[in-house]
């Protein structure tokens, strides 16, 4: 599947793979080299691969320790390319901890976190999409999340970002062929539409960085952060965007003294919406440090939702408010309780500044703050096909498309810097999924073309 300069380990690692606390099944998982001697140390016997078996496993005394299903995977049909044993028993934790105590002192050492995936990959299991496509998929938070997390650990993300890298090689190839071989006086470039087939590679990564904008948005999803005076309904429009009563709303001023986190999901996009204490000067020693988080969660803030109350004008405290807020942090402001005004829900923009009417009581409006959100997160549909992206994943596609795009605007120049920045392009790609190598273009040019002639 892929090179890598990193040789693979040989010693034998051990973990306990099911979640800490108590369950009706446990799994210890072992993974080396020659796992024969070690399954029949513990459990007297070396299973038939990709069976499961009924076995005692025992200490060095021959004292059972416990007994359940032995699973063998010999190499490299296995989920690291290596040999792997599951003993898979009750799921007490004194259980599990006996089990794993025993594989060590059969010569196992303790697995390091991500362990048994990075051998997956450094075997050529798994590439590092992929294998990055299993973190995501366990901490997935929203089911869209977890379907494009399973896209990606299938390889979907690593085969497109591969289609566009062999496409650039293609491209290369003929550059560097015309290059080297001007003697031949074929005009590889114009004979391949090459610079057409640029054109379409840019259309290719620029929906590709667009997918995986938006997929990133299901990994972390958005900070929304409710900023007012007290009693302006910040609580109460959390909780119609929970659904559920999940903060204490009364009339009386500050009651929201600490801030109050609920995650939500609008088109499967998890909302971190934090509900937090009224801004304002007070006595108070409690409600003080309410409010001094506050600060804190606003400059954590991805969107702030600044309420007011439709009734009352901007006042000089919120003139006061809005002057401390940040810069550069996409700011909604709703004026809630425009039910008690008899006026129905709304949405003006003013010098790009949107501004929301709604009743976070009734609820009226609360779908155009749905709708705002997500247009602020630069959301729309895009079906199951979203990529789950990583940071870095989008810093080697936006490298990529970069290069590719100075590409275009070097095709009339030295034939040099076009190459170079094709180059550029597909180092940039090899960088998320851990397959470029310096060789690679050799070998896609010697087997291709007839060069020795």
């Amino acid at each position: 599947m892929r090179r890598t300069a990193t040789k693979p380990p040989r010693d034998t690692i051990a973990a306990v793979a099911t979640a800490p606390g108590r369950g009706g099944i446990g799994v210890v998982r072992v993974s080396g080299a020659d796992l024969a001697p070690f399954a029949q140390a513990i459990a007297g016997r070396l299973p038939r691969p990709r069976e499961a078996h009924f076995a005692r496993f025992r200490d060095a005394q021959q004292q059972v320790l416990d007994e359940g299903l032995l699973l063998f995977f010999p190499a490299p049909h296995s989920f690291t390319g290596e040999d792997v044993l599951e003993l898979q028993g009750h799921g007490g934790p004194v259980v599990m901890q006996m089990l794993l105590a025993r594989c060590l002192e059969l010569g196992a050492r303790l697995a390091e976190p991500g362990e048994f995936t990075k051998r997956a990959f450094l075997n050529g299991k798994l590439d590092l999409a992929q294998a990055e496509g299993v973190a995501d998929l366990i901490k997935a938070s929203t089911a869209a999340a977890a379907r494009s997390a399973l896209r990606s650990l299938s390889g979907a993300f690593s085969a497109e970002v591969d289609g566009i890298r062999d496409a650039l090689i293609d491209l290369r190839m003929l550059v560097e062929a015309t290059l080297d071989f001007p003697e031949e006086e074929i005009d590889f470039l114009q004979a391949a539409d090459a610079f057409g087939r640029l054109h379409a590679l840019r259309l290719r990564l620029e929906a590709l960085l667009d997918r995986a904008r938006q997929g990133a948005l299901l990994r972390s999803g958005l900070n929304v952060v409710l900023v007012g005076r007290p009693n302006v309904g910040k609580s109460s429009l959390l909780n119609q965007l929970a659904g559920e009563e999940r903060a204490i709303v009364t009339d009386v001023a500050g009651t929201t003294r600490d801030a109050l986190r609920e995650t939500i999901q609008i088109e499967g996009i998890p909302l971190h919406v934090i509900d937090t204490a009224g801004l304002r000067e007070t006595a108070d020693q409690v409600e003080r440090i309410g409010i001094e988080r506050t600060w804190k969660e606003i400059e954590r803030a991805d969107v702030i939702l600044r309420l007011r109350d439709a009734r009352e004008g901007a006042g000089e405290e919120d003139a006061e408010i809005d002057g401390l807020l940040p810069e550069g942090v996409e700011r909604i402001t709703v004026h809630n309780k425009s039910d008690l005004l008899g006026l129905p829900a709304s949405r003006h923009e003013r010098e790009g500044a949107v501004e929301l009417h709604l009743s976070a009581r009734t609820g009226d409006g609360v779908d155009l703050l749905r709708a705002e959100l997500l247009r602020v997160a630069g959301w729309h549909a895009h079906g199951e096909d979203l990529v789950l992206a990583r940071e870095r994943h989008l810093i080697a596609l936006r490298r990529a498309l970069e290069h590719v795009c100075e590409a275009e605007e070097r095709s009339g120049a030295a034939l040099e810097l076009f190459a170079e920045e094709l180059r550029l392009a597909q180092e940039a790609l090899g960088e998320i999924t851990g397959e470029f190598s310096a060789d690679d273009l050799l070998g896609v040019i010697f087997s291709r073309f007839c060069i020795g002639k």
